[in-house]
This record gives structure tokens, sequence and C-alpha cells, in this order.
């Protein structure tokens, strides 16, 4: 089961901090699944635009679309548009994991080098490890493992979860 993917846009309204600071609201929703000169060209062309003449400045003043991750109003476009590459290509998870790691950089090594797979629960995560690596388990053998514990255990020290839906929790082992 992989993260489900973003189909919402994902955007951020960039305001003209002149009119801002003059009573008035002026800004312009801007898709972020674009490079940053793309996104710059726009927050240019909206400046361009405003009532107060000679505008430079801008902030982001609000976004949609990325999955639990906040965006600063001072976020950098380049910045913008990776987590939005990321939060593209893995949907929910991705922002989860961007939220969790607070860096670009250790999810998507999380991502790349850690990630174990989606599961219905941590425990059935347990089971499958205990499944692939045993040679077997004596069917009246298996009724007496504590799947739970296993997985509270692995949750100590071993891995981490991000759970999407009820039934998926996505694990990734801890570096």
């Amino acid at each position: 089961m992989e993260g489900s993917k973003n189909t919402a846009e994902i955007r951020i309204y960039v305001a003209c901090l002149a009119a801002y600071n003059n009573g008035i609201l002026h800004g312009r929703w801007i898709d972020a699944e674009q490079d940053a000169w793309e996104i710059y060209d726009e927050v240019q062309d909206m400046l361009k635009a405003s009532p107060i003449a000679e505008a430079e400045e801008w902030a982001i003043h609000d976004y949609e679309g990325f999955e639990g991750v906040r965006v600063s109003e001072w976020e950098s476009f380049e910045d913008v548009s990776k987590m939005t590459a990321f939060i593209a290509e893995h949907g929910a998870l991705g922002g989860q994991l961007l939220a969790h790691f607070d860096s670009l950089e250790d999810a998507e090594k999380a991502m790349s080098e850690g990630y174990a797979g989606a599961y219905e629960s941590l425990a059935d995560f347990a089971r499958s490890m205990t499944e692939e690596t045993s040679v077997s388990i004596p069917e009246n053998v298996a009724y007496y493992i504590d799947y739970q514990a296993m997985a509270r255990d692995m949750e100590i020290s071993d891995v981490f979860t991000i759970q999407t839906a009820f039934d998926a929790v996505h694990v990734f082992w801890q570096h």
C-alpha cells in the first residue's frame, strides 16, 4: 500500500506588503507545483498590479494542500517548490513525513532508505517481520506470540510510524 497521492491543488497566497500595510488586501493564489523562478515571476506580476506604486515586498499569508506542513510567511520559493514536489509525489505521507522531520533532506532520506512499507497496524508489521525471518513457526506456538508487545518494543528504538488512514500505518526504520 503506497501513500495516497495528493489530488488537491498545492498553492500559496502571496500578499503585497505595501498594500497590506496601507489597509488594502492585494495578493494572489499561486500554484506551488512549479519551480521557484516561476513562483517568483508570478509574485512579481502580482506586485506590479499592486494599488501601491513600486511595491516590492511580499509575504506568504496562506497556503493549501501542504498536508500538515507549516509554511512560514518568509519561506523561500525554492523551499516551497521542493516541499511541494515531495508532497505531490508522496501525498499525505510526504506531508506528514516533512512535518515529522521538519527537514526535506531528512524526509527524503527516510523515504528512500528507511521506508519499510504500509500495514494495517504496527502489530501486522511485527507479524510480517516474524514470518519473513523465521524458518517456520509451529501452528500451536503461533497463538502465543504477542505481536502487539513486539510492536511496542520495536517502536521504542527500531521504527517510527506515520498513520495516514485508519488502516494505513507507514513504518520507517530509524537511523
